[in-house]
C-alpha cells in the first residue's frame, strides 16, 4: 500500500470510528427518548397525533434536503475544491441554501395551510376531531424545523465536504435531546405541542457563509430522489401486504427493521458517510486506481464488521429484544413475533451495509441514474417475493424479500462497478467473505453454548447477554486470526497510525 493509500485508508478508519461513536450515543439518548415518551404519554390518541404529524414533514425533508441533496451537492463541491477553485465552490454553497431555503419554506407554507385537509382525508382519516386538530397544531409546528433541518443538512454536506464529520455525526444527538427537553418541561403543561417544540429545540446549527453548479446538482438529484421515492413505495406495498396478514405484522415488521438497523446505521452508513467526500475527490481527479483501492478496502472492513453483527443478531436477537422491550403490554408473545422479523431482517444486514458503500462509488462519480435504474428492478423484485413469500411465510417473508432483493442489487451494483473500475478484486472479497462468515459461525456456535449454560445456571437476561456477547467476540477475532482475516488489525493499525 502507497503513503497516499495509507493515509486515506488512515483517516477513513479514524473518522469511521467517530462516527460510529456519535451514532451508539444517538442509539442510547434515543433508547432514553422513548422510555422518557412512554412514562409521559403511554401508548394512545395524544401520542398518536404526534406521530402521525411527523409524517408529511419528514417525506418533505426527504424529498427536499435529505440524501438526495447530499449526493448530489457533495460531488460536484468537492470537484470544485479538488480543482483548487474555492471560490465557485462557496458560490454553489450560498445557490443551493438560498434554494433549499426557498423550496422547503414555500411548501412548508402550503402544507401548513392545508394541514386540516391532509390530517383529515390523507393521513390519519380514523382520528376524531379533537385528535385531527392536535395534529394539525403538532404538524404546523413541526413544519418549521423542517426548514431549518433543511439548511442545516447543506451545510453539514458543506462539512462533509470538507472531511469534517464531528458536529454532523452529533446533530442526531443534539435533537433528541432537544425531545427530551420537550417532554420533561414543556409536554406537562403543553402536551404533544411540547415534544413538537423540543423537536425544533433540537435543531443543530451548522452554518458556513459561501454558485456555481446548481444546475448540475438538479440534475444529479433528481434520480436519487425518484430512488429516495422508489424506496418509500417498496415500503408502502410491504406495509400493504402486511396489514393483510393479521394484527401485529406491521408492526413486528418496523420494529425488526429497526433493530436491524442499528448496526447498519453505526457500520454501513458511518463509512458511506466518511468514504463519500474521498472517493468523490478522487473520481474528480480522475484517479480510477485510488477509486478502486478505496472502495474494495472498505469493503473489506465492512465485510468484517457486519457478517458477525448479522450472526450475533440471529443468535442473541430474542434476549436482546426481551431486555428492551418485554415489559408491560409487550409480552414474550410480542418478542417473538419480532424476532420472526428481525431474524429475516438480519439475512440482509450484510448487503444493507455494503449498499451504502456501493450505491455512493457511483454518486461519487456523478451517475445517480445507474443506481436509480438498478434500485427499480430490487424493489420490483422485492415485491414480487414479497407476494411469493408472504403466502407460506407471513410477515416473515416479507422480511426475508427484502434481504433477498437488497443482496441481489448489490451483487449487481459490484457487477457494474468491476466492470467500469476494471475489477475491483471480486476474487478476493468473495474469499474474504468466505472465511468471515466461517468465523463468525464458529463465533455463533460457542454464543448459542454459553446461552444455554448461563440459562441453565439460572442467570439472568443481562448477565447472560453480556457473557456470551464478550466470549463471542473472542472466539471470532481468534477464529479470524486462525483464518488470516487480518481486516481488523489493519483497521486498527489505520487508526493507531493516524492518531500517534
Amino acid at each position: 500500500m502507497t503513503p497516499p493509500e495509507r493515509s486515506r485508508q488512515s483517516h477513513i478508519a479514524r473518522n469511521v470510528l467517530l462516527v460510529s461513536g456519535a451514532f451508539v450515543l444517538a442509539s442510547a439518548v434515543g433508547l432514553v427518548r422513548n422510555a422518557i415518551i412512554a412514562r409521559q404519554f403511554g401508548i394512545g390518541a395524544a401520542l398518536d397525533a404526534y406521530y402521525a404529524a411527523f409524517k408529511l414533514p419528514d417525506l418533505l425533508f426527504t424529498v427536499v434536503a435529505g440524501g438526495a441533496l447530499a449526493t448530489a451537492f457533495i460531488p460536484v463541491f468537492t470537484g470544485l475544491l479538488a480543482l483548487d477553485d474555492r471560490e465557485d465552490a462557496w458560490r454553489l454553497a450560498s445557490a443551493i441554501t438560498n434554494w433549499v431555503t426557498l423550496v422547503t419554506g414555500g411548501l412548508a407554507l402550503v402544507v401548513a395551510i392545508i394541514a386540516p385537509w391532509l390530517v383529515r382525508v390523507i393521513i390519519a382519516p380514523g382520528f376524531d376531531a379533537a385528535q385531527t386538530a392536535e395534529t394539525v397544531a403538532v404538524m404546523r409546528l413541526v413544519l418549521v424545523s423542517t426548514v431549518i433541518f433543511g439548511i442545516s443538512s447543506l451545510q453539514s454536506s458543506v462539512l462533509h465536504g470538507f472531511k469534517h464529520f464531528l458536529l454532523p455525526a452529533l446533530a442526531p444527538v443534539v435533537y433528541s435531546v432537544g425531545i427530551i427537553i420537550g417532554a420533561v418541561w414543556l409536554a406537562p403543561r403543553w402536551g404533544v405541542l411540547g415534544l413538537a417544540a423540543g423537536a425544533v429545540i433540537g435543531w443543530w446549527p451548522i452554518l458556513h457563509a459561501g454558485q456555481g453548479g446548481v444546475r448540475r446538482v438538479v440534475v444529479l438529484m433528481i434520480p436519487r430522489v425518484l430512488d429516495l421515492g422508489v424506496f418509500h413505495l417498496t415500503l408502502l406495498a410491504t406495509t400493504n401486504l402486511a396489514s393483510r396478514l393479521g394484527a401485529g405484522s406491521v408492526s413486528a415488521l418496523e420494529w425488526g427493521w429497526d433493530a436491524m438497523q442499528l448496526p447498519e446505521t453505526i457500520i454501513g452508513t458511518a463509512f458511506g458517510l466518511v468514504a463519500f467526500p474521498t472517493l468523490a475527490e478522487l473520481a474528480a481527479r480522475g484517479d480510477r486506481d485510488g477509486l478502486r483501492d478505496t472502495l474494495t478496502e472498505s469493503l473489506r472492513t465492512v465485510l468484517t464488521l457486519a457478517v458477525p453483527a448479522a450472526v450475533g443478531l440471529i443468535v442473541l436477537g430474542r434476549p436482546l429484544l426481551a431486555l428492551l422491550y418485554q415489559r408491560g403490554a409487550f409480552d414474550a408473545q410480542a418478542t417473538d413475533a419480532v424476532y420472526v422479523a428481525l431474524f429475516f431482517y438480519a439475512l440482509g444486514l450484510v448487503a444493507h451495509a455494503c449498499l451504502e458503500l456501493t450505491a455512493r462509488t457511483f454518486f461519487a462519480q456523478q451517475d445517480t441514474v445507474t443506481p436509480l435504474l438498478l434500485a427499480i428492478a430490487s424493489a420490483a423484485l422485492n415485491i414480487l417475493l414479497a407476494v411469493i413469500l408472504s403466502g407460506p411465510m407471513g410477515y416473515g417473508g416479507l422480511a426475508l424479500a427484502n434481504s433477498l432483493a437488497v443482496t441481489a442489487e448489490v451483487l449487481a451494483l459490484l457487477a457494474v462497478l468491476s466492470r467500469r473500475l476494471h475489477g475491483i478484486q471480486s476474487r478476493q472479497l468473495g474469499g474474504l467473505f468466505l472465511r468471515v462468515l466461517i468465523a463468525s459461525l464458529i463465533m455463533g456456535a460457542a454464543i448459542i453454548g454459553v446461552s444455554a449454560l448461563s440459562a441453565s445456571g439460572g442467570s439472568g437476561r443481562l448477565m447472560m447477554l453480556m457473557t456470551s456477547g464478550a466470549l463471542g467476540l473472542i472466539v471470532y477475532l481468534a477464529a479470524c486470526r486462525a483464518l488470516r482475516v487480518r481486516e481488523l488489525s489493519r483497521f486498527a493499525r489505520a487508526i493507531i497510525g493516524q492518531t500517534r
